[in-house]
């Protein structure tokens, strides 16, 4: 059946039909946008023809009006503008004009932050204001909360059995019974926050701009609401552990929460993630390296003064780098995760699950469970820290004794400019005594004295004290 019936042109660029789809014989009127090739297509919501050509005449009136005082012809909401623009998207995909990839990074965006925002706001009255308050809503929504079941992926085998043996040793902790859960039982929510970093709001605010500056270039929204530029966003402090927090952290995994473990699976995770913990720290590789390195990444070499290192091969955001550390402490504790790792082989993960497959979480909520434990899951700033809060404290940590910004740059595989931005509060700690010499309230602090001098200083004291206070003997 065809899907335009009983067409009849009116004049040239408009018509009256009839939908052979329906079973309504109701007429619709379809306008032609001048120097245009799109179509504005609306029900007149009559079956009588002498109303239906009335009708149109008035629609059509009412389309060249709008066009001449620049005003939008359609009325759409954003979740419909953005569907049609992605499916120009997938055309350019198809003519390898982007990548598919992309393609569904857009879609992405759009489902999960733009048509929440703004989705059913009619096109045509989302304004500047609307796109300048985008960053302060995707923050304060997208600070991050982000589950399993809402990234739409189950868990693989290894998340389960790790997400098992977390379970077990809690109901072991309670008195309860273990491997209770079972298939009908449902995955445990694996809730986190995170910070959403200033790339990842542009991009998004790209993505809404394209769309908004189409909808314009097609006469669905005002020439006066297309977007250029992009705002200035105010700088997240990225919270990372002070070097307290860090030996506490440290000291509590080792005397603590490792033995506490009442599984013997539960303790195998539990020591691995103490490692992994020392080693992240103390290297900064990024999440995405760590979950991809390999024991064919890691090497032994000595530095220019004859000192052992350790190498390691890393490799995420689509870049590959070297990084070094410490044989003393790093190469310490790739020893004793090979003494329990179920596979050393080359192309075998070094941060594996208990049956040494790929750990695709690193660990994290066995990594929440340590941070509880030790009373340190919350940072300065309200956000509960995770698994990346240890590239942070290992650039925090560096920069303090004196890293120089492009070395650490190297070794972390970002950007000077990138150092300065996010840690920049640093030089203002490290060289607090410069800052604040010469303010009439501070003055620096005396040298320690030692305990043994201390003491001899208050016998002096107390001996000229009982000088001054005994009376003189008459000559």
């Amino acid at each position: 059946m065809a899907f335009v019936t009983d067409k009849e042109e009116l004049k040239p660029g408009l018509v009256i039909f009839r939908r052979g789809d329906l079973q309504t014989r109701d007429w619709y009127c379809r306008v032609r946008l001048p120097k245009a090739t799109r179509y504005k297509t609306i029900a007149l919501k009559t079956p009588d023809i002498t109303t239906a050509r009335t009708l149109a005449y008035d629609h059509e009136s009412e389309v060249r009006f709008a066009l001449k005082r620049n005003l939008p012809v359609f009325n759409r909401p954003f979740s419909a503008v953005a569907k049609d623009y992605i499916a120009e998207q997938r055309l350019r995909a198809q003519r390898g004009e982007i990548t598919p990839g992309r393609v569904k990074l857009i879609e992405s965006v759009v489902k999960n932050q733009l048509n929440p925002y703004v989705g059913k706001t009619q096109i045509d009255l989302i304004a500047l204001d609307r796109w300048q308050n985008y960053p302060s809503w995707r923050r304060s929504l997208g600070q991050g909360r982000m589950t399993r079941h809402g990234n739409v992926r189950p868990m693989t085998d290894a998340e389960r059995d790790a997400a098992k043996a977390l379970a077990d040793d809690k109901a072991k902790q309670k008195g309860g019974a273990v491997g209770k859960q079972t298939a009908e039982t449902p995955e445990p929510e694996n809730t986190d926050w995170i910070i959403v970093s200033d790339a990842t709001i542009r991009f998004e605010m790209k993505i809404y701009r394209a769309i908004i500056n189409d909808a314009v270039s097609k006469q669905e929204a005002p020439p006066h609401h297309r977007i250029e530029g992009m705002p200035s966003l105010e700088k997240q402090r990225r919270d990372a552990f002070s070097l307290e927090e860090y030996r506490r952290l440290h000291t509590h995994a080792r005397t603590k929460w490792v033995d506490a473990a009442k599984t013997e699976t539960a303790r195998w995770y539990r020591a691995m993630v103490y490692q992994f913990v020392l080693i992240m720290c103390n290297t900064g590789m990024r999440p995405s390296e760590a979950r991809n390195l390999r024991w064919r990444d890691v090497m032994e070499a000595t530095d220019k003064n004859g000192q052992p290192v350790t190498v390691l091969s890393v490799r995420g955001k689509g870049k590959s780098r070297q990084l070094v550390a410490p044989s003393s402490n790093v190469g310490k504790y790739l020893d004793r995760i090979r003494a329990i790792a179920v596979s050393t082989a080359p192309e075998a993960p070094v941060f594996s699950s208990a049956t040494g497959a790929e750990e695709r979480t690193l660990y994290k909520a066995f990594i929440a469970d340590l941070l509880d434990h030790a009373n340190l899951r919350v940072g300065p700033s309200g956000i509960l820290r995770s698994t990346y809060s240890f590239r942070h404290t290992y650039a925090t940590i560096r920069l303090t004794e004196g890293v120089s910004e492009l070395l650490l740059a190297e070794q972390m595989g970002t950007s000077v400019q990138m150092i300065q931005e996010h840690y920049g509060h640093v030089d203002t700690i490290k060289h607090a005594d410069l800052v604040l010499q010469g303010m009439s309230d501070w003055e620096p602090q005396e040298p320690a004295i030692p305990a043994d001098e201390k003491q001899t200083a208050k016998i002096k004291r107390n001996a000229r004290a009982k000088i001054s206070t005994e009376p003189r003997r008459p000559h």
